[in-house]
């Protein structure tokens, strides 16, 4: 009896990811391909992802592909690793980068983004038409969501130019087992300048907006199960993700100051045009949401980091009239052992508090001549 309560648990759960797929996907603007927004990099986490200005590495090409071009490496691979709820739901990501051109510092990157929910039954074939119940019925599939980048940078002017630009073209596809799938496709558009120990950038994301096809196939028997347990059936339709506009500026020590100590500092400002209204200032079509990252380093070789982000006007639970500040604070480290580094990050994605119970870890890899 308990095995079997446990069975119904499962169906309730693996119908509501396909109803919420469903659901979801009738031409809204909110909550599109939200697994983009999560991030890559252990890194940019720690500093609540405030890199906007300063990223430099292979995860330019998530964060501001214009930083592509200041590696400065030929090769630069990258690779990261998250789970959560348990190691129910699986976040991994893996970029490679290679220098095209070193007289105008022109950079090219192919990166891979997949989340993912595997190994989820399927009892919608549990119980038989006679009522009978047969476990030999119960398959399993997956929920995931992939993400394919492809993205260029070059500097802008003469050899002392400190402007760079760059951008990524993206491919979306999702998939719910055999049940549905969504496509979808999109540009970014960014760039970076330099300026002795200031650095600027700006994001330009889905500057065309990303729109996402969805298709669905149930059977017929599928389809009387959805209605039996008053589940939404789903229906082919699209999902638009609107363009977000995110601008950082940076202040950093001297890289040729020889001193054991390095610091970084950086903030971000998110503007959204798709009318959520958590962040920090926000209306009906519009939010603004600020982040906040510092990194100190001692030789080069340790750093550790602090990031705030997520600051929310909350209501007061006994006030509707009052209301209070809230925020997110983020920590991590990072190792560099010779052309490895090694990053760790301690958040809160996927926890229903605030407590900060989330482990990223990430690994990159730069080959120089």
């Amino acid at each position: 009896m308990d095995y079997l309560r446990i069975k119904n648990i499962i169906l309730i759960v693996g119908l509501y990811l396909i109803s919420n797929h469903g659901i979801n996907a009738q031409a809204d603007t909110k909550f599109v391909n939200e697994f983009l927004n999560i991030g890559v990099g252990a890194r940019a986490h720690g500093m609540f992802g405030s890199v906007t200005a300063s990223t430099e590495d292979v995860t330019a090409a998530y964060w501001n592909p214009a930083g592509l071009s200041y590696m400065d490496a030929e090769i630069g691979m990258s690779a990261m690793h998250a789970s959560w709820f348990g190691g129910i739901a699986n976040y991994d990501y893996i970029g490679f980068g290679k220098v095209l051109n070193e007289r105008n510092k022109s950079y090219g990157s192919a990166s891979l983004i997949r989340m993912g929910v595997d190994n989820i039954p399927n009892t919608l074939n549990l119980i038989g038409p006679d009522g009978s119940i047969n476990y030999d019925n119960v398959l399993e599939f997956s929920a995931a969501d992939y993400a394919f980048f492809l993205s260029y940078a070059q500097r802008v002017g003469g050899r002392r130019s400190g402007l760079t630009m760059g951008g990524s073209a993206k491919v979306i596809f999702r998939q719910v087992g055999s049940f549905g799938t969504s496509r979808g496709f999109g540009f970014d558009l960014a760039a970076m300048y330099k300026e002795d120990r200031f650095q600027f950038g700006i994001m330009l994301r889905d500057i065309t907006t990303t729109v996402n096809t969805w298709s669905f196939s149930l059977t017929q028997e599928e389809q009387v199960v959805f209605e039996r347990t008053n589940n939404v059936i789903p229906v082919s339709s699209t999902e638009v993700a609107l363009p977000k506009i995110i601008v950082g500026g940076a202040f950093k020590s001297d890289d040729d100051d020889r001193n054991s100590i390095s610091y970084l500092i950086e903030g971000d400002v998110r503007f959204s045009t798709d009318g959520t209204r958590a962040g920090l200032f926000s209306g009906n079509n519009i939010g603004i949401d600020p982040s906040f990252g510092a990194e100190i380093g001692y030789n080069r070789q340790v750093f550790f980091r602090v990031g705030l982000g997520n600051i929310q006007r909350t209501l007061n639970e006994t006030s509707s009239t009052d209301r209070s500040f809230e925020f997110q604070p983020n920590i991590g480290l990072g190792i560099a052992l010779g052309n490895f580094q090694i990053d760790y990050a301690l958040t809160n994605i996927g926890s229903v508090s605030g407590v900060l119970v989330s482990h990223i870890f990430s690994l990159s890899l730069q080959i120089r001549d």
